[in-house]
């Protein structure tokens, strides 16, 4: 299964409180950080809502 790696490039300030609490439940606390978490359907529809401040990354999960 593949991963995705996101990465938080701009702040929730000023957003409304359901964003910024999707930030934080995908584990973010500072710009610039990056969480990988397993591609599901529940991660993608969590990235879908605050994807105007997250860049997504996708990792393959295969291995040798």
């Amino acid at each position: 299964m593949s991963k995705l790696r996101v990465t938080l490039v701009k702040s929730g300030i000023g957003y409304e409180k359901s964003q910024k609490r999707t930030l934080s439940a995908l584990g973010f606390h500072r710009l610039n950080q990056s969480v990988v978490h397993e591609d599901s359907r529940s991660i993608r529809g969590m990235i879908n809502k605050v994807r105007h401040l997250v860049k997504v990354e996708v990792e393959s999960g295969q291995t040798g």
